[in-house]
């Protein structure tokens, strides 16, 4: 079970445990940092079978391997002392599955939870849809798949259900939904609550989805989420500040984290031509303009929108800390950008951090006037472009050259 955003990362157990909180029932579970408090969590479940979940954020643990010799991020058992001896191998060790750095990530927690036999897999999602102008509900009763598929193959086993925002999901809506899933018996309005508990979590934690694959039953007769994905809707997190506090950025690369402070989103890439750009789209088309000249692009970094000076030297910083880096390619389009705060900050960043590789900038929109006069006044080394395609094959010629 994952909650996903691009920059907020919450572990298996936080979003099970936010699930529970909102009524929405997961298989019971306790959370172990240690092996004694590993047994004592399986001890106190007293469960007829028990499985024990390393938790990382990548995906692929159930194949990986750990650098005390263990294989499996996941494993079932019936026997508290089993989930000790395992909680050992996986507690402060590596694992390393198709997800992970080449070294692996280190465990710190484990989830010790109650397994459940499914007897029957479906698949349940709430999604904010544009082309209704709201939330939809889409359900199929093939769950435990990948449901991509199952609309290509099966497109008459997907159901798709519009919810008036104003209203919520009705009960009708609920049960007709439970239905259409293969629910039947008792079990059909068991289902119908647990869509409509979803809805309010979907509601209340601002997400843009929830989805629920497998939303199963279990032979004992109970309707369980067993795995889901939730998206959240980064707007809001002004008002999730308990939830966006939850972020697990442990695994993430130490520039991101360093990035994160100055509100910068930064990602690394293999090249050596660094991308300082302001908008997620213009720093894809600048990094695709890069590879198309002849060059490789050495990162992501979006300055966003409210831009001020000090984010325009920290960026810098990073960039220029990178020795990966070989030449730095600016691209700014100032729309609420004002081009000239980014020229001082980059005449600034260049005479405090001794800037050693080439600078090739490109300005356009916002006060882009004062903004190049800025930069001609400076006497730095600065080379300008008259458009993005012009600015990538300076940037790429740049490093040939060296």
């Amino acid at each position: 079970m994952k909650l996903n955003l691009r920059w907020l990362n919450l572990q298996e157990y936080q979003s099970k445990k936010i699930m529970a909180d909102h009524g929405v029932t997961v298989q019971r579970f306790f959370v172990a940092d240690s092996a004694n408090d590993a047994l004592e969590a399986a001890q106190r479940l007293k469960a007829k079978e028990i499985v024990l979940k390393a938790q990382i954020l990548a995906g692929g643990r159930g194949k990986g391997i750990f650098n005390s010799g263990l294989k499996g991020g996941v494993h079932l058992t019936k026997d508290p002392k089993t989930v000790e001896q395992l909680a050992k191998q996986m507690i402060g060790y590596n694992l390393s599955t198709k997800q992970t750095p080449k070294d692996g990530v280190t465990v710190k927690k484990v989830m010790v939870a109650e397994a459940l036999d499914i007897s029957r897999e479906t698949y349940f999602a709430i999604l904010m849809d544009r082309a209704c102008n709201g939330p939809v509900m889409v359900g199929s009763p093939q769950g435990g798949v990948d449901i991509e598929e199952v609309a290509v193959t099966s497109p008459e086993l997907i159901f798709k259900e519009e919810i008036d925002i104003f209203e919520g999901v009705k009960d009708r809506q609920a049960l007709q939904m439970a239905k259409n899933l293969g629910f039947q018996g008792a079990l059909q309005q068991q289902a119908a609550d647990q869509i409509k508990k979803l809805y309010n979590l979907f509601l209340k934690i601002d997400a843009t989805q929830v989805e629920v694959n497998p939303f199963g039953e279990t032979p004992e007769g109970q309707v369980v989420c067993f795995d889901a994905k939730i998206n959240f809707d980064d707007n809001a997190e002004f008002r999730q500040k308990e939830i966006f506090a939850m972020d697990d950025k442990s695994e993430n690369e130490p520039i991101e984290n360093e990035a994160a402070k100055y509100d910068l989103k930064y990602i690394g890439l293999d090249g050596n031509i660094a991308c300082f750009v302001n908008g997620a789209g213009l720093a894809m088309a600048t990094c695709d303009i890069i590879s198309l000249n002849g060059g490789k692009p050495a990162n992501f970094l979006d300055l966003g929108g409210g831009v001020k000076e000090a984010q325009v030297y920290q960026a810098f910083k990073l960039l220029t800390a990178d020795p990966k880096v070989e030449a730095i390619l600016v691209n700014i389009f100032g729309g609420i950008v004002n081009c000239a705060i980014i020229a001082n900050g980059i005449t600034k960043a260049c005479q405090e951090l001794e800037l050693k590789v080439p600078l090739v900038v490109r300005l356009e929109g916002t006060n882009v006037q004062e903004a190049q006069r800025i930069l001609s006044e400076s006497g730095l080394p600065i080379t300008s472009a008259n458009d993005l395609e012009d600015a990538a094959k300076k940037a790429v010629a740049s490093v040939a050259r060296k």
